[in-house]
């Protein structure tokens, strides 16, 4: 049996800032992008996976609260949380598209209650996908409270309520402050 090689320096525990640090010289030949082709094969094995040992529900809870930890991370690290609010989405939109990530629209925002609707177009989650009569984009909504929660300083849950893979031809989200 071979054995792994685990190294820690000072049995420190890596976070996501360790896994995001990225030189484009050790990548020279094919820069710092992957085709949506290699992002869904990553996505969906390890979603299939999980499904298979752990069901669905579990699936579920893993991907929105990894997309959680990646849009707080995200908020923290490539965008300016100082800016007025309809600023701050603009940004938000810009960087998204940039990361062609999708194409990011705010539906409604609801003041009083800090209620938002909001689409994602050209998603790399499922843009293209077959009818699957489920929502898929699990990672999508954490991403979203991730970065709204980080924003506001409120605790943010984000539900996708239409989905490329139940026929519709963007990804909408509601996202509502919660108590919990």
């Amino acid at each position: 049996m071979i054995e792994r090689n685990i190294f820690l320096e000072n049995d420190k525990k890596p976070d996501l800032t360790d896994y995001m640090k990225f030189n484009s010289s050790e990548r020279g030949n094919l820069g710092n992008e992957i085709p949506v082709l290699v992002y869904r094969l990553l996505e969906y094995s390890i979603r299939e996976e999980i499904i298979n040992q752990y069901g669905k529900e579990k699936q579920v809870e893993i991907f929105r609260n990894a997309g959680r930890r990646a849009g707080i991370y995200f908020a923290q690290n490539l965008l300016d949380l100082t800016l007025p609010f309809h600023e701050f989405i603009a940004q938000l939109q810009a960087r998204i598209e940039e990361m062609k990530i999708g194409v990011l629209r705010v539906e409604n925002i609801e003041k009083e209650t800090g209620k938002i609707i909001l689409t994602i177009s050209e998603d790399a989650d499922c843009s293209g996908l077959p009818l699957l009569g489920e929502t898929v984009c699990n990672f999508d909504e954490g991403f979203i409270s991730g970065i709204l929660s980080t924003y506001s300083g409120k605790n943010y849950q984000s539900v996708e309520v239409d989905c490329w893979a139940t026929g519709d031809r963007v990804c909408r989200f509601c996202a509502e402050a919660s108590d919990k």
